[in-house]
């Protein structure tokens, strides 16, 4: 883990002179923070704009988000949601000058009625009613907080700096101005065993789905045959799959996953779609 820790703090000062950023000032006239200073775990390096719109965009966020940022810094990243994208903000920080700093910085921009800082710790404050997630912490960090965040409701979409979630891989990557970006929507809970039925024409069967992230394979036993499903893909709580039907055709199913429940399209046979529901055993 100190290997860890150090060769993430080694990255992240490297970014520094990669940014050469570090003759700039910030701040205002009250407080002026330096590239590098220290923080309750971490080291501030202010996120490039462009990279602070690219991971907003590729979280499709939009006026009905709730954003929340992750050791908020100044402010640029809350700001930029509100600014750019109309969302509602709020930025968890823990350094009582710099989130006085960003409330100075979201006045100024002209967003403090949809921008809110928290002085607090992201550890300790709840933030689990986001609908967007984003932060540029260290790896260590990252994992202690992946708990959480896949508790959160799925869908929910997390963007990180630089830094990933270990095992569970991204979604999406990113790449602005040589600056990497991840992106992350968290995955319903589909492991188990469902049955199904296609509503209005009694065809029924029980799908087993086998799960680790948004990774989801398994099998459909329908008719007393069993089949392995085919493209299993899951995105937030929307989940495809597709079988073979008893006669040999084609069935893709483009579902929504509500707790033990989904509700969705079954396509492969005409005259369209129809519906197909299941619940989990």
């Amino acid at each position: 883990m100190f290997r860890s820790i150090a060769l993430a703090f080694a990255l992240a000062l490297a970014a520094i002179s990669a940014f050469a950023q570090s003759t700039l000032e910030y701040g205002d006239e009250i407080y002026k923070p330096s590239m590098g200073q220290a923080g309750k775990d971490v080291i501030w390096i202010p996120t490039p704009p462009a990279l602070i719109t690219a991971l907003l965009r590729a979280a499709k966020v939009t006026k009905d988000d709730l954003v929340y940022d992750l050791g908020a810094g100044d402010g640029r990243i809350p700001i930029a949601a509100a600014k750019e994208f109309n969302a509602r903000a709020v930025g968890i920080e823990y350094d009582a000058d710099m989130a006085e700093l960003a409330r100075r910085n979201a006045r100024r921009a002209g967003v403090e009625e949809q921008v809110r800082i928290i002085t607090g710790d992201i550890f300790k404050e709840n933030f689990t009613d986001a609908t967007v997630v984003t932060m540029y912490l260290l790896p260590d960090l990252n994992l202690k907080l992946r708990p959480i965040i896949l508790k959160m409701k799925p869908g929910t979409r997390v963007a990180s700096h630089a830094f990933n979630m270990g095992d569970w891989e991204p979604d999406e990557l990113l790449s602005v101005e040589a600056r990497d970006g991840y992106l992350w929507y968290v995955p319903a809970d589909v492991q188990g065993t469902w049955a199904f039925k296609e509503e209005g024409f009694g065809t029924e069967g029980t799908v087993t789905f086998v799960q680790r992230y948004q990774r989801v394979g398994g099998t459909l036993t329908m008719g007393g045959k069993t089949q392995p499903i085919l493209g299993a893909a899951l995105r937030g709580d929307r989940l495809t799959f597709a079988y073979n039907d008893a006669e040999g055709v084609l069935r893709a199913a483009h579902v929504v996953v509500n707790g033990a429940q989904f509700k969705g399209t079954l396509g492969g046979r005409p005259p369209g779609n129809i519906v197909i529901t299941g619940t989990r055993r």
